[in-house]
């Protein structure tokens, strides 16, 4: 079943990571990797293992560790777009009716913030609504869930996820 449409009506939440940004969806994980303008395939190394990504760029390692969860490697693909951005698809292994979300992309590194997971969660439940009811259109829906609070151990992880998620990945002259 697609669900390309309610995608687009409803939006992605994205989280924001110092090279790009990523985001999900009840089957897949999307990531986004800024690159400088004119990168070739051939400039461009993804691996893609069950628990395990890295993807290298003109030589360096822009990220690499273990995922949050478990992939479909077989399934997963990258493309370049507009030789200036790798969009990397990440098919989850957990059923889509799984209520695992992602807490972050690789094992404690680029973790959405409170907000951003917050929303991650609302969009991922009215996705599932939608995958469960395909005659509704979800994708204008507020749910009455409490999605209000944003438990404290989860501030305090995010806090403690900042302080590690110091790194520079600015393009360098010898990349172009």
């Amino acid at each position: 079943m697609s669900l390309s449409h309610f995608d687009e009506r409803r939006g992605a939440v994205p989280c924001k990571t110092p090279w790009g940004s990523w985001w999900q969806t009840v089957g897949e994980v999307f990531v986004h990797v800024q690159v400088p303008k004119g990168t070739r395939g051939k400039n461009v190394s993804v691996e893609i293992k069950p628990r395990h990504i890295t993807c290298t760029v003109h030589g360096k390692t822009l990220f690499s560790g273990n995922l949050h969860r478990t992939v479909v490697a077989d399934e997963s693909t990258w493309t370049i777009e507009e030789q200036e951005r790798i969009l990397i698809l990440l098919v989850k292994s957990e059923p889509a009716h799984s209520e695992k979300v992602w807490g972050s992309l690789l094992e404690g590194q680029y973790a959405p913030d409170p907000y951003v997971m917050h929303e991650m969660m609302k969009k991922l439940d009215l996705e599932k609504f939608q995958i469960e009811n395909p005659g509704f259109d979800f994708s204008g829906a507020k749910l009455d869930k409490a999605y209000d609070k944003i438990p404290e151990s989860v501030l305090e992880n995010y806090k403690k996820r900042q302080q590690h998620e110091q790194v520079d990945v600015t393009p360098n002259k010898e990349w172009l």
